[in-house]
């Protein structure tokens, strides 16, 4: 009899001991540092969650999972979301993770976007919302009068940085958080007044520095080059903008603005429409917003690319000086474009 109590025993301990270490040793089923389980709206469920960690390849053995979560009533506490699996992990860790409702911040990177579609992918990329949503709340007045903005001019209270939200952050909470930080932004270091301080709106100058922006890369250049655009619209000139055109084609691939392209009906279009474009044409960076509040006091109107194609400019008060620097670049172009056919013809 002692003997049976001694191997019920045992066996029980044995049972015990292969639960112990199904429940805390490394459940994981992905060879990745970590892996982040996405439990959709209205799939919150035993089934759903449960296969939803199958397909993922999060972790092979959800037998075990499901009875631990019915011991301990998991399944009405689990919410939506995106949650930071590590590689690893225990089952009661990822249970654990997932009871506590702890999610994973996503961080919303914006560097540079230059149209809509752009802002649509990178949110749908990383969020809940689909790029459908994201552009149907980009092209409505009605969604973007909050923010003091309309449809075309709605990437001004983008500042480019690193946000941090959840997966399935709402997009009018995640459109707040830009709003409130560009109102931030402007409100530090009297930008607002700064502004003024040159006759222009913040709205204004972030679309000037989009321009700038898209110029050149060399920020003394940029400082130059927003001061003759000052200097055109205090002149009540044209902008005589090549990005713009750009834009306006919807082909940032461009090399060379042709005669052609300068009848573009667009709003975009600074060689026929004066003034700045309805919006900005990129979402610049703050230093070059700065470049533009601090531009220096000029007398040039012109600027046209040096020929030795460094990404710097040649700066004129005069047209007659501006053109003779517009032809030696027009003829370095040409000299360039013609040695580019050459050698793809060669390759072929």
């Amino acid at each position: 009899m002692k003997k049976v109590i001694r191997s019920i025993f045992l066996f029980f301990i044995i049972i015990c001991g292969v639960f112990a270490w199904l429940v805390f040793s490394n459940a994981t089923s992905f060879n990745e540092s970590k892996k982040y389980l996405i439990i959709e709206e209205g799939k919150t469920d035993k089934a759903s969650v449960t296969t939803a960690l199958q397909e993922q390849g999060i972790i092979s053995n959800t037998t075990i999972f499901s009875l631990i979560g019915n011991g301990i009533g998991l399944w009405n506490k689990i919410k939506p979301g995106k949650f930071e699996i590590k590689k690893g992990e225990s089952l009661l860790t990822v249970i654990k993770t997932l009871k506590n409702n702890r999610q994973a911040q996503i961080n919303l990177v914006i560097n540079k976007l230059r149209i809509k579609e752009d802002l649509a992918k990178l949110i749908s990329k990383n969020f809940s919302t689909d790029s459908v949503s994201v552009m149907n709340f980009l092209n409505s007045n009605d969604s973007l009068k909050n923010y003091n903005v309309d449809t075309s001019n709605v990437f001004t209270i983008i500042i480019p940085d690193t946000y941090t939200f959840y997966w399935n952050t709402s997009l009018r909470k995640i459109f707040n958080k830009l709003y409130d930080a560009s109102t931030n932004f402007w409100n530090k270091n009297n930008r607002t007044q700064q502004a003024a301080s040159i006759n222009f709106t913040p709205q204004e100058v972030y679309i000037l520095a989009s321009i700038v922006e898209e110029e050149t890369n060399h920020d003394d250049d940029r400082a130059k080059i927003a001061s003759v655009y000052i200097n055109r619209l205090n002149k009540s000139m044209a902008l005589q903008a090549c990005p713009t055109i750009k834009y306006a084609m919807k082909d940032f691939s461009l090399t060379r603005i042709y005669e052609k392209y300068l009848t573009n009906p667009s709003p975009y279009n600074t060689y026929k429409r004066k003034g700045l474009p309805p919006g900005p044409i990129c979402t610049p960076t703050s230093k070059c917003i700065d470049i533009v509040l601090h531009a220096p006091k000029t007398d040039y109107l012109f600027f046209v690319a040096k020929a030795d194609f460094s990404g710097y400019h040649h700066f004129s008060t005069n047209f007659a000086e501006h053109s003779k620097y517009a032809k030696e670049y027009q003829k370095a172009l040409d000299e360039y474009m013609a040695r580019k056919q050459q050698n793809e013809q060669i390759e072929q």
